[in-house]
């Protein structure tokens, strides 16, 4: 599963039906803003396109992120002034029954206190280190 593709049966329940889904992603995307100007997002059967004049690509993944890991996504596609290139530097992973950041880390980084790391890497998708579920994607820093 590659950045840009989502597990839809899963992720934060944003939104009741189709009609308000845009907004409501908006908004989410909005309240913990990465670095999108004029932040645009629309929804269609599942697929998220998210435009808009990004500061960099890290915010354009972190975006792609948000959307990604809300319950009904199944794909999000970018339409920002800034391309995301899959690089070497950042692993995408989907999060498993019984992870936790300090296991990621150990597996990682060969250090589990090293969980920081990959919390800051994704601060506007997880808002507690303590608190991440099953199937959401995250990045992980290898760089």
């Amino acid at each position: 599963m590659g950045l840009f593709d989502f597990a839809s049966n899963i992720g934060r329940n944003l939104f009741g039906n189709e009609d308000e889904a845009a907004s409501k992603i908006t908004d989410h995307l909005e309240a913990n803003n990465p670095g999108i100007e004029g932040l645009s997002v629309d929804y269609q059967d599942g697929v998220v396109t998210v435009s808009g004049e990004a500061k960099d690509a890290e915010a354009v993944e972190k975006a792609i992120l948000m959307a990604g890991n809300v319950e009904g996504v199944k794909e999000v596609v970018n339409n920002t002034n800034i391309p995301v290139v899959e690089e070497v530097q950042v692993e995408y992973y989907v999060i498993q029954s019984g992870d936790t950041l300090s296991k990621l880390a150990k597996k990682y980084y060969g250090d589990p206190m090293a969980y920081e790391r990959i919390f800051e890497a994704n601060r506007e998708v997880i808002q507690d280190p303590d608190l991440i579920f099953v199937g959401q994607k995250i990045r992980i820093p290898l760089a």
